[in-house]
């Protein structure tokens, strides 16, 4: 029988391709996940973990396990909800903006799905502001979304630069007037965008309007104009344009805003894997004391 510890590090290993980061989400150190990965590659008689000075990668081996280790994880996350004398239970409305789904949604999901496999969960996918709409209207129990600085709703997850993305950015350049791709209103990071080029006095001309990610990054690799994305989920094939060429954008705020009268346990365990997963356990620490 396999160690669950040791597939619990090995997941978060893939997830976060990062030793570093895979220690930092499960409150450990690195060298115990290093330890993890080297007596489960013992165990298993077969190499599991590729890693050099630039990347964290799985090899063919270590592929096959994904799909077992979860099944594995999933099923002790089951049993132990089951029996568990304050299990959690019912459905749960989440709100996500669409450039967080595209990058942080799956680790997050896998986790909370494993500890609390009695909540259902119904998942909404829109621009931040159309997220709020929802949830004043009482559709979405918990919205993980953006907010501009200076904007105190919600509790802060974290805080990220914007930055101008392109396929070629000599090409995208050129020219009088700056080809912008971009989500339709009420899309925050389309605002400060437009924002930025007008104090800069910038021409500007929207040349692909998409509310869907996937959209907008097509458009993007096609060469068609410059894309405004948060850095970390810059999509790839695009590359920065730096800052002495176009304006520089304020940083935007990821954010969890829960409903008033939404159920309290359900929203805090989500909260919290959210907290731990995206942020950290500084983060998760440093907002202990729930606004929710």
């Amino acid at each position: 029988m396999l160690d669950l510890v040791q597939l619990r590090s090995f997941l978060a290993v893939e997830q976060m391709a990062s030793f570093t980061l895979a220690a930092e989400r499960l409150g450990l150190g690195q060298s115990t996940v290093s330890q993890h990965i080297r007596r489960l590659e013992a165990d298993l008689g077969r190499k599991l973990v590729e890693r050099d000075t630039h990347r964290v990668s799985l090899t063919a081996d270590g592929e096959a396990l994904l799909g077992p280790a979860r099944a594995m994880l999933s099923l002790d996350g089951q049993v132990k909800s089951l029996f568990a004398e304050r299990s959690l239970h019912g459905r749960l409305h989440l709100g996500v903006s669409e450039d967080f789904v595209m990058s942080r949604l799956p680790a997050v999901l896998e986790d909370f799905a494993r500890a609390h496999a009695s909540v259902d969960l119904e998942l909404t996918v829109a621009l931040s502001g159309t997220l709020y709409q929802m949830q004043d209207e009482g559709a979405l129990d918990l919205v993980l979304a953006k907010r501009r600085i200076g904007d105190a709703r919600g509790q802060l997850v974290y805080r990220e630069p914007l930055v101008w993305l392109a396929r070629d950015p000599e090409r995208g350049m050129r020219g009088d007037v700056l080809p912008l791709i971009a989500f339709p209103p009420p899309s925050i990071t389309r605002s400060v965008a437009l924002e930025a080029l007008e104090r800069a006095g910038v021409p500007w001309r929207i040349v692909c309007t998409c509310g869907s990610l996937s959209g907008l990054t097509a458009a993007a690799r096609a060469g068609m104009g410059v894309l405004v994305q948060p850095r970390s989920m810059a999509p790839a094939g695009l590359r920065e344009i730096t800052s002495d060429r176009l304006p520089r954008l304020e940083d935007v705020e990821f954010v969890l805003v829960a409903r008033r009268g939404a159920d309290r346990a359900l929203v805090e365990a989500l909260s919290g894997e959210i907290l731990t997963t995206v942020g950290g356990p500084q983060t998760a620490s440093a907002t202990g004391k729930s606004t929710f």
